[in-house]
């Protein structure tokens, strides 16, 4: 019997049908089953989920084998742009394990990506990095820090919650410290959408959603996203940012704030001058979510060159947990 195996799009009701169930049992992450799957029909209905295919899958004699999800961004490496695809939840049935199903997927996905003008793919890899680093993914710093919430400025600064009219400050606030940066993420509209609904979505059981943002005048001068973790005793922190020295200044006060009674404040180690501003606290490498890229392009291959060095010494992470797909 021939064998046809073909790399296509998996429509959402499919992805539901055929992925979710199986795929649940790993990533619900406290979730019910009803939960999770209104959280991906949330991210697959939205405008920025349909800007491209963003469920893929690889089919044999029309039986789909393996999936994941594919997220469009940009990187932002000085006054370049590089077209990027990001890569999430990639999974195979247990029963179809072993059969080499996700290699030849994700070889013949890199490949599209790439024959489609992608200079890059990146992925956040929570079990087996040395299996993606074989199909030529580099695996960068992944770290979390943790400060004692105590050890934090506890002054009262005039921070309030996060309001619908604050999210253009907001957006400017973190443009003025991302351009800092020799590279990153771009955050487009779109992903900036994609980001506020998976923030402003119903709040986990044991956790609560925190967003506070301070202004000055009309300005927002610092902002922090993030969630108090009951069983953790800790508020872990999202996003922030801060725009000028003032702001800067602030950014401790405001995660004491956040934290509440909790003792803790963490999450990932922040990027360059994000990073900062905390205290040294305590730093670890993480387990799961490890970022890992993978150049496509000619242009691709030349950011890494000229960047390698010092993304592999940096004594802060590339990106933010708001980044993980």
């Amino acid at each position: 019997m021939q064998t046809t195996v073909t790399l296509e799009r998996i429509e959402q009701d499919e992805y539901v049908r055929e992925v979710l169930p199986h795929s649940f049992e790993m990533w619900n992450d406290g979730r019910t089953f009803d939960r999770y799957v209104d959280d991906f029909r949330s991210v697959a209905s939205s405008t920025y989920a349909k800007r491209r295919p963003f469920t893929m899958g690889l089919r044999e004699n029309g039986k789909l084998v393996t999936s994941c999800k594919n997220y469009d961004r940009e990187l932002r490496w000085e006054s370049s742009s590089l077209r990027t695809t990001g890569i999430g939840a990639v999974f195979t049935p247990k029963a179809l394990r072993g059969r080499g199903y996700a290699t030849a997927f994700l070889g013949a996905h890199l490949d599209a990506e790439r024959d489609a003008g992608r200079d890059l793919a990146f992925l956040y890899s929570d079990i087996h990095p040395a299996y993606y680093a074989r199909l030529g993914f580099i695996a960068l710093p992944s770290r979390v820090v943790t400060v004692r919430a105590e050890s934090l400025d506890g002054r009262a600064i005039g921070a309030r919650a996060v309001e619908d009219a604050d999210w253009s400050g907001i957006r400017r606030c973190f443009d003025a410290l991302d351009r800092q940066r020799p590279w990153s993420l771009r955050r487009t509209p779109l992903v900036w959408n994609w980001m506020r609904a998976r923030w402003n979505a119903p709040s986990r059981e044991g956790t609560q959603a925190v967003h506070l943002v301070v202004r000055r005048a009309r300005s927002v001068v610092a902002y922090a996203i993030g969630r108090r973790v009951l069983r953790s005793d800790m508020f872990v922190i999202d996003d922030f940012a801060f725009d000028g020295e003032e702001g800067r200044a602030l950014v401790p006060a405001l995660l004491r704030m956040a934290a509440g009674d909790l003792r803790r404040v963490g999450g990932w180690l922040p990027p360059p001058f994000a990073r900062e501003t905390l205290p040294r606290g305590s730093v670890r490498p993480r387990t799961e979510a490890i970022l890992m890229v993978a150049p496509l392009s000619q242009l691709g291959r030349t950011w890494w060159a000229q960047t390698r060095e010092a993304t592999l010494a940096a004594r802060s992470d590339s990106t933010w947990s708001a980044d993980h797909v």
